[in-house]
């Protein structure tokens, strides 16, 4: 896909993303229609979903895909790193990256996105691929702007 593609793919998940979560009936509702757009908007995933802080771990929310770990403890593999270092990771081949937790052996490439909100990370949402190398800065960039979006829908506190 070509960049110019791909940011008009990230556009239009954005706005439908919008017009999703306009008036969503409760955050958990919100995260499960958001990983389900995702899930069924972005080619080649094979998990899209979403992991809550709680104390020390994030714990499984709603999510497309096969089941899935229910529980990473902070630092530990990639969504654990992420909310670690508090940043968005994007992972071309999961095997190369060190601690990676194997929820699904058929995932060959991730990316993860910390939930932010007023500097307290809330959880993560995790995009695995079956496809070495799927994720790039571009998809980085637009799974930012579709975390900010659900973090908009809801007051503070919503998925806490």
């Amino acid at each position: 896909m070509t960049e110019a593609a791909k940011a008009r793919l990230y556009a239009d998940l954005a706005q439908q993303l919008e017009g999703l979560l306009e008036d969503g009936p409760t955050a958990i509702a919100n995260a499960a229609n958001t990983a389900a757009l995702i899930y069924h908007g972005l080619p080649e995933l094979n998990w899209a979903g979403f992991y809550f802080l709680n104390g020390d771990e994030l714990v499984l929310g709603p999510f497309q895909g096969k089941p899935a770990c229910v529980r990473i403890p902070v630092g530990q593999g990639v969504c654990g790193t992420a909310v670690a270092r508090r940043t968005s990771i994007v992972v071309p081949d999961v095997d190369a990256f060190p601690g990676h937790i194997a929820c699904d052996t058929a995932s060959r490439s991730e990316l993860v996105v910390p939930l932010v909100r007023d500097g307290r990370i809330l959880g993560v949402l995790d995009l695995d691929s079956p496809r070495p190398g799927r994720f790039d800065e571009a998809d980085r960039d637009g799974c930012e702007r579709l975390v900010g979006i659900l973090l908009a829908s809801r007051p503070p506190g919503a998925y806490e």
